[in-house]
């Protein structure tokens, strides 16, 4: 299939540089102007799509070179797009920062260059004049098919701004559109922590942050500008991915809160697309599992922060562990597999899996990986592989064998503890990095559906 897909690429020169807040106030501005939004992440980040999602009302999708085939990637963004009038997609990292120190690998340059999209640069002009110039082309030179053809400077000042702004037309022949800047904006600020920033529902006063910042974007941001590069964005040509419909429906029970809200939701709706009833719940707040559930995930997230409320939960604690020693199929990645465990930190959890989970003080084992199963379980047979990745700075003295990572490195480790029934451990995957798992998770669902026939 051929779609014109309208979008543009927000990158950034590094990490830091201020791409999540121009993209935020862009996605805002362009929805108090009664457009219909689409939101893209380059990568495998879970929280700039919360950012995302609650600026536009729907949903945030990634575009990972690692995870995805070029196919499946372009596939992805019509399947999201096709209804918008314009599609944001933000970078990761710097915008040549891939998986290794020395390749652009799974860079948002590869999303640039396998989708086709218009970039526009983000640079940070914060003490710095004439030698924004030298950085803009540096980032030009580096590769020449890079589709860089518009650049936002942030924290810089008006008058600044537009001194540059005719040296930067000047100096590149047009090559480059300079479509505007945001000013350095302290109240504006989106807190961080160790995995990124603080996730959209924890930022205090996130609306006003981000209208504050649409208002100046209104001002300060070409956003004429960048419709017109996005209107421009060449067709994009694919084969669709689809999910094989299922002959009947499941439900499906997913922690949502807080404590469990690392998802992506190209995998959700997957399980959807196949039939399944997704049913949210809250560990935190509920008392106990939805009825009638034919299967469970238990996302990633910041379960650590919430273990004492996790942990007197007493009740839900027990409803989780009866479920799994019933053989309820369950996926529980990272936060989701901490919590299955005896305990985090001095805080008892579920208890159904061995071992405590206690912060190592540093991230561990983090990035991208392939898993490779070392025997039949639930989602897969031994042998086969799905693209995933680590990004923790807790650990458990039991992390499971059932699945060998390996990173591009030629690092290898034992990880995941796996049955008929769960997979369980660190590593994050997506559906769409290998449909078969989902199929299969599906699959164990509908068998625990009729298991009492």
């Amino acid at each position: 299939m051929k779609r014109v897909i309208p979008r543009v690429l927000i990158a950034g020169t590094n990490s830091g540089c201020g791409k999540t807040t121009v993209t935020c106030a862009i996605l805002q501005a362009l929805v108090r102007r009664k457009r219909k939004v689409g939101a893209f992440k380059c990568g495998p980040d879970y929280i700039d799509p919360m950012f995302h999602s609650r600026i536009i009302g729907a949903k945030s999708s990634n575009l990972d070179p690692f995870f995805f085939s070029e196919n499946t990637m372009k596939a992805l963004l019509v399947k999201n797009a096709s209804d918008r009038d314009i599609s944001v997609i933000e970078g990761v990292m710097g915008f040549y920062d891939g998986m290794s120190l020395i390749s652009p690998d799974a860079s948002t340059y590869e999303v640039a260059k396998f989708t086709g999209s218009p970039v526009v640069l983000t640079v940070g002009a914060r003490g710095a004049s004439l030698s924004v110039l030298a950085i803009i082309k540096g980032f030009l030179d580096f590769c020449p098919d890079n589709h860089i053809c518009g650049v936002i400077l942030n924290q810089c000042t008006a008058m600044t701004y537009q001194s540059l702004a005719g040296e930067i037309r000047r100096h590149f022949g047009g090559k480059i559109r300079p479509l505007g800047y945001l000013p350095v904006m302290p109240d504006c600020r989106l807190e961080s922590r160790h995995l990124g920033l603080v996730t959209a529902a924890e930022v205090q006063g996130l609306r006003g942050k981000i209208q504050m910042l649409a208002e100046q974007a209104e001002r300060t941001i070409d956003l004429d500008g960048l419709m017109e590069l996005a209107a421009g964005a060449a067709p994009v040509s694919c084969d669709p991915v689809q999910f094989p419909r299922q002959d009947e429906p499941v439900r499906i029970g997913v922690a949502r809160d807080n404590a469990f809200c690392f998802y992506y939701e190209d995998s959700l709706d997957a399980l959807r697309e196949m039939g399944a009833e997704l049913v949210p719940f809250s560990p935190l707040a509920d008392r106990e599992l939805p009825p009638d559930l034919q299967g469970l995930y238990l996302g990633g997230g910041y379960p650590e922060l919430y273990a004492e409320t996790l942990s007197g939960n007493s009740r839900m604690l027990a409803s989780i562990r009866s479920a799994l020693k019933r053989k309820l199929p369950c996926i529980a990645e990272c936060g989701g597999f901490m919590y299955l465990t005896e305990a985090i930190g001095s805080h008892p959890m579920v208890g159904f899996l061995p071992g405590k989970c206690y912060d190592t003080g540093k991230l561990t084992r983090f990035g991208y990986i392939t898993l490779r199963a070392n025997q039949d379980t639930m989602i897969c047979r031994s042998g086969e592989e799905i693209r995933g990745h680590e990004f923790h700075h807790w650990d458990c003295e039991d992390d499971g064998d059932s699945f060998t990572a390996l990173k591009a490195s030629g690092r290898t480790w034992k990880c995941v503890q796996a049955t008929q029934t769960l997979y369980a451990g660190y590593p994050h995957f997506h559906f769409y990095a290998n449909p078969v798992f989902a199929v299969n998770f599906y699959h164990a669902c509908r068998k625990e559906k009729h298991r009492n026939d």
